[in-house]
């Protein structure tokens, strides 16, 4: 059953079908096991031969609970998206928003027991036509995709393309958390991801979560410590071969002394990426002008030729 609404879903998200509300009029949607197809609705005058049987009705065939299930996703995607944490007995509730920004939506959901939290973190992605990234190019230089068919379609920037392209977007941050988090790095833990959600560590607690690093005013005790700190997780990022390449104080969090980086899904490898080194050195700035405010001045640029130096003689 797991493997049946799988494909239902993965056809469901290739293929990028509008709930009933959206369609054309006079077209009707029922679900197929390998993709989504519309079938119209005939009325009297389509077929004299029908019109006793055809007349009243919609062309749905019978759906069993899965295929309904995925017509109701369509219409409420982020319930899709958090289906899976809740089928997988990893949350229990979902508390409220977090955070909405550019890429995604953060909701803070209540952990089941097992998972030893108390509170979750559930990224739910925008679709890529909503995306804050207007022209991601930059990001996905050097990105391999090893299906031929795929990466076409991603080039043309078909349909399929622009979901598939979702897809990879969504793998990319799931996999550059998981890597960095076995190494050490100040990341969210993640726990588990669905077709268009990673659910992972929530920094706060019940009454809130943590704050932007740039909504925080820091006691001049912290900020060396901490630019230090954060000094140390960009280096350990490109000694693992990622660079954020959107890093500055918005996205990192702040909670009663500890910091976490997040969102990754713009994340390069500064092995394929040519623009490795101006991305590294954006994000080297960024945080620096963020300390500066408290009047300690470091040269961004300076430190990140250094970095890049290093990192090219496999010195990290």
């Amino acid at each position: 059953m797991k493997n049946r609404a799988a494909g239902v879903m993965l056809a469901a998200l290739l293929y990028g079908r509008k709930h009933p509300g959206g369609s054309k009029k006079g077209m009707v949607p029922y679900v197929g096991e390998k993709r989504i197809f519309w079938c119209e609705q005939r009325s009297e005058n389509d077929n004299k031969e029908h019109t006793h049987n055809m007349s009243k009705r919609k062309l749905f065939r019978e759906l069993d609970e899965v295929e309904e299930q995925e017509i109701l996703a369509e219409q409420d995607p982020v319930q899709a998206a958090l289906d899976h944490f809740f089928t997988e007995g990893l949350i229990t509730e979902v508390l409220h928003v977090v955070k909405s920004g550019k890429e995604a939506t953060v909701y803070c959901c209540r952990a089941h027991p097992s998972t030893g939290e108390e509170l979750l973190a559930a990224k739910v992605y925008r679709s890529r036509n909503h995306r804050g990234f207007k022209n991601d190019s930059i990001y996905q230089e050097g990105r391999r995709i090893l299906d031929g068919h795929v990466r076409r379609a991603v080039q043309n920037k078909s349909r399929f393309g622009r979901e598939a392209q979702f897809g990879i977007w969504i793998d990319y941050e799931f996999a550059a958390l998981n890597a960095l988090s076995k190494v050490g790095a100040d990341i969210p833990r993640p726990m588990a991801r669905s077709e268009s959600a990673i659910l992972m560590e929530y920094l706060g607690d019940h009454r809130g979560p943590a704050s932007a690093l740039q909504n925080v005013e820091l006691s001049h005790n912290e900020v060396y410590p901490l630019f230090e700190q954060l000094m140390r997780n960009i280096e350990l990022c490109l000694a693992n071969n990622y660079i954020h390449a959107d890093l500055s104080a918005y996205n990192v969090l702040y909670w009663q002394g500890q910091v976490r980086i997040i969102d990754f899904p713009q994340a390069i490898d500064p092995r394929f990426n040519p623009n490795a080194l101006d991305l590294l050195t954006r994000d080297i700035e960024n945080i620096c002008h963020y300390i500066a405010r408290y009047g300690l001045e470091r040269d961004g640029q300076r430190i990140a030729r250094r970095l890049w130096q290093r990192f090219k003689n496999a010195e990290l």
